[in-house]
């Protein structure tokens, strides 16, 4: 590895992008573009309209973040981005990322907007003047009509995965809002893939777009065995060090995101009796040349690095590598694994996961084409188990090979003087030896409060799922139940724990189950794997949802809109359309609250009665 190789890749700062920007990114971790962020942020700086086809986790977001932001004024009170994505958790996920980004300019601040969240609460924090909106097409468009969301002033539009905007049955909001925006508005759409819908809407409102196509050149060799563990309570650096103990490996690189955090980990894995060495960009050529033949001559045997101080690393004896940081995409996954596994050996991969980057894992095993296979974690008994084992091997060993005449004599000694039983001696012996590392560790409080299955549950990020459906909601290859079953549409029974409900959309609006999920599961905040049954009718469709829905969220889902048409939800009684239901999708008076409403009408009755009695 050349000093060469590390200066040949363009920084964030050679390519324009604002200095208190740059100095959030190197904070963060990022050392160099990925290519979607490299042939993107140049012309968006220049404000020009894109055309981006890339995969999910190649680093798109902070390819329209980092040159956006940089044309931002800070002294204009309304929004000047707008960022669409399909999912409440997309958003959420990109308005972090930006305010991270963000962080270091004067009155900065990001405001995510999706389904399942008070309206007032956003509409409260809309009175801070924030720069940048991040939110699903179902909400930004409720606070468009509501005339909320001041667009006037917008200078740049992002649509993010434009083709699950497609799949959700978003895309005519997305149109609509896009009708909403300036004309001289820039526009950036992403997506994964091109169907004629995307890109018809692309050729209609983007302007002399430049189109970045990046080729997913992610594979992954066969020799490479590939796992993952889901971050549980347990924190990170104790899951290391159980991997650790019981992993037979020779060499290992540990993947983490900062230079810094290169340095922290090595002197803690060091506290812990492991031979290693950071490996980052601050070290000088001749220190990282140092370091590289000490671990070649086994010196050392764990290397803790970021992605391009490791760039081209080919040692012989590396048998692992552990992602101890998620890559920020998957081309920097491929390229970290890569060190193992060379010319045909063997090697271990292994991802640490916490629940909010469950998304990256799925577009890693995505681009590679590979499933990652969970890991249990060790539990007490099976480090136990090694340690003991390792025990017993030291121990042959060294009767074999060592000359251990004076101290048979000084055992014999002490036993003669104290007539010792030469098992209980040997067990005292040991006793001592394994003072600092226990053979017998004890058990974590985890493993000791609930039974074994359930800690491994627990570990692997399993949640119990309903029969039948899919394990990735959405992403289920199984059609939703109306496409199912159309000839028992007539006879609808929830399941148990479920309650059904009408809303006025259906195949008079070209509604499909794909558009009802979409929009229930986005704007009520809910896991599209617990919406039930749907069955589509003329003027109609019945939706079998979890029992007990809060008032609040049944309210909002009243307003949503599907295909051009409000939901409109409802309780049925029974299968038909009962005088109860059109009442209750009657338009209220305008001034009391519903509550206030029915509280006031006995005694309105009352005082009918009481003037028919007078007269």
């Amino acid at each position: 590895m050349s000093t060469e190789q590390l200066d040949s890749i363009p920084s964030f700062s050679e390519l324009g992008i604002a200095p208190a920007i740059v100095k959030a990114i190197k904070e963060a971790g990022y050392e160099t573009p990925s290519p979607i962020q490299a042939q993107s942020i140049t012309p968006l700086l220049e404000g020009r309209d894109l055309l981006g086809q890339a995969q999910t986790g190649t680093g798109k977001t902070a390819a329209f973040s980092l040159p956006l932001l940089s044309r931002l004024n800070d002294r204009q009170k309304t929004p000047q981005i707008l960022v669409l994505t399909p999912t409440r958790e997309l958003a959420i996920q990109v308005a972090e990322a930006m305010q991270g980004y963000g962080r270091h300019m004067k009155n900065f601040h990001v405001l995510p907007v999706y389904g399942g969240q008070s309206m007032g609460i956003q509409l409260r924090q809309l009175q801070r003047s924030p720069q940048v909106i991040v939110g699903t097409p179902g909400r930004i468009l409720d606070l468009i009509r509501r005339g909320k969301l001041p667009l006037e002033d917008l200078k740049a539009l992002v649509l993010d995965e434009a083709d699950e905007m497609l799949r959700m049955g978003f895309i005519d909001d997305v149109e609509t809002i896009l009708k909403e925006t300036p004309e001289n508005r820039q526009v950036a759409l992403f997506s994964a893939t091109m169907p004629k819908p995307i890109h018809r809407v692309a050729q209609r409102y983007l302007k002399d777009p430049v189109d970045v196509h990046i080729k997913s050149k992610t594979s992954t060799v066969d020799t490479i065995t590939q796992r993952y563990w889901q971050v549980t309570g347990l924190h990170k650096l104790d899951a290391l060090t159980r991997i650790l103990e019981v992993e037979d490996f020779d060499g290992m690189i540990i993947f983490v995101r900062t230079k810094n955090a290169t340095v922290d980990l090595s002197e803690k894995l060091e506290a812990r009796g492991y031979a290693s060495s950071p490996l980052n960009g601050d070290m000088n050529q001749a220190l990282r040349e140092k370091t590289i033949e000490r671990m070649k001559a086994g010196k050392i045997d764990i290397l803790v690095a970021t992605d391009v101080a490791a760039r081209g690393l080919d040692i012989e004896r590396m048998s692992h590598v552990v992602n101890y940081d998620i890559p920020y995409d998957t081309e920097s996954y491929v390229h970290r694994i890569g060190r193992t596994g060379r010319a045909g050996r063997k090697g271990e991969a292994i991802l640490f996961v916490s629940p909010r980057e469950k998304r990256m894992l799925s577009a890693i095993e995505k681009a590679t084409k590979q499933t990652i296979t969970r890991m249990q974690l060790p539990s007490s008994e099976d480090i136990a188990d090694r340690r003991v084992m390792t025990f017993k091997q030291e121990l042959t060993q060294t009767i074999e090979s060592q000359d251990l005449a004076f101290f048979e004599n000084l055992i014999r000694q002490y036993q003669e003087e104290h007539n010792a039983d030469p098992i209980e001696m040997a067990a005292a012996l040991a006793f001592q030896v394994q003072k600092t590392r226990p053979l017998n560790p004890p058990v974590v409080h985890s493993e000791r409060k609930q039974p074994r299955e359930r800690v491994e549950r627990a570990e692997r990020g399993d949640r119990p799922e309903r029969a039948n459906r899919g394990e990735r909601g959405m992403r289920s290859e199984r059609p939703p139940r109306a496409e199912r079953s159309p000839r028992r549409q007539a006879s609808h029974q929830a399941e148990e724990g479920m309650k059904t409900y009408r809303i006025e959309v259906g195949t008079e609006q070209n509604v499909e189950p794909k558009h009802i999920v979409g929009a229930i599961a986005n704007e009520a905040g809910m896991d599209s794997r617990m919406i039930g049954r749907i069955t589509i009718n003329q003027d109609h469709s019945l939706v079998d949802l979890p029992d007990g829905m809060p008032k609040d969220i049944f309210q909002h889902l009243r307003k949503v809109w599907v295909n051009n048409k409000q939901l409109e939800i409802s309780l049925p009684d029974g299968d038909g359309d009962t005088a109860a239901v059109r009442a209750e999708r009657k338009p209220r008076h305008v001034g009391l609250p519903a509550s206030s409403k029915t509280k006031k009408r006995p005694a309105i009755a009352a005082k009918k009665q009481r003037k028919a009695n007078r007269d």
